[in-house]
């Protein structure tokens, strides 16, 4: 919905004094700090249309309005003037220095550092969902344990071995179990489970459905062992929520936002979705269903190596956060984690 330019001053007045107090900004305080010269009157009218519009809301206990969600929206997308970051302190703090060890540690490590420095920076929560690996194998087993309950052996190309168990609808014969390894390992060892899946989905129609189940099951399974070892996000600076009054006002807000950490599943999810888009992205609550929490927002942003996208990181806190300084927290962060993985 359009908004005219007295409007969006207005809106971007009443949006920044929110989050620099959290109080409900009134119409007299906007005409004070807005630099337009209207009369509180006038002002009263322009609120009254944009709580109309869904863009201000009024607490019951203030005659002041506070930003809804998609008055942050409009905000983020149209109004706000992003502060500049000195990005020396970012490189020191992820080890970007020529002086610096980390550059050259594990590649958990320097994300687990990255999830610090968004924390630290932000004083929020800073979260990095671990650069994804193709679940490559080198070569596959399965032993007959009993009864449809088949042993599944995974060599890794480092040799590591990933054991899974499967119960299975039908009692496959030694040879079958055979057959069925020796045709994953002729056709796929050295490829990830993912590139199996899709052949076997598209080209082994001619196989007995039996068969094509159990190396559906393989490959299932076989990535999720392979994937098990690994870490797949790094949350740091949890604590620094609990300082936020909207997000520990009360036991249910709490119970919430310590099960968004604990599950990960819904933070997973929106961070996958992030991966699919370039740049910074902000998810906010009441908008965003990836998001449990009316007051809370993620800004997100993805990072690559060797110019593939492999991961997203970000910062989570109140919607009543400082987006002109956390978006370029965010854009910086993912630009050097890419760097020093690259490195």
């Amino acid at each position: 919905m359009h908004l005219d330019r007295r409007a969006q001053t207005l809106l971007k007045a009443l949006v920044e004094r929110y989050i620099a107090d959290g109080q409900p900004v009134g119409s007299r305080e906007l005409s004070k700090i807005s630099g337009l010269e209207l009369s509180p009157a006038t002002i009263r009218n322009v609120m009254s249309d944009l709580e109309e519009m869904g863009f201000v809301a009024s607490p019951h206990t203030s005659a002041g309005r506070i930003p809804t969600p998609r008055g942050y929206r409009v905000f983020v997308d149209q109004l706000l003037t992003v502060q500049e970051i000195d990005e020396s302190l970012l490189q020191n703090a992820l080890g970007q220095s020529p002086h610096s060890s980390i550059i050259t540690g594990s590649p958990q490590k320097i994300i687990a550092n990255a999830a610090q420095v968004l924390s630290s920076l932000s004083q929020f929560a800073g979260v990095v969902m671990s650069a994804r690996q193709e679940s490559i194998f080198k070569q596959v087993e399965f032993l007959r344990l009993s009864e449809k309950r088949i042993l599944l052996v995974v060599v890794a190309p480092n040799d590591e071995v990933h054991n899974r168990l499967l119960l299975t609808d039908v009692d496959y014969s030694p040879s079958q179990l055979v057959q069925a390894a020796n045709y994953l390992n002729q056709h796929f060892a050295g490829q990830s489970f993912e590139q199996a899946r899709m052949s076997i989905h598209h080209e082994m129609r001619t196989l007995q459905s039996d068969m094509n189940r159990l190396m559906c099951a393989a490959v299932d399974a076989g990535s999720e062992a392979m994937a098990e070892k690994t870490e797949d996000m790094v949350i740091s600076g949890e604590r620094n929520l609990l300082n936020v009054s909207e997000l520990s006002s009360n036991m249910t807000s709490l119970r919430r936002m310590f099960d968004l950490f604990e599950q990960k599943s819904g933070l997973m999810q929106l961070l996958d979705v992030s991966c699919n888009a370039s740049g910074v992205r902000i998810f906010i609550g009441g908008e965003s269903q990836l998001v449990p929490m009316e007051e809370m927002s993620v800004v997100t942003a993805p990072y690559e190596v060797n110019g593939k996208i492999v991961g997203t990181l970000g910062v989570i806190g109140p919607t009543r956060m400082a987006y002109e300084r956390v978006i370029p927290i965010v854009d910086i962060t993912a630009k050097l984690l890419s760097n020093a993985l690259n490195h």
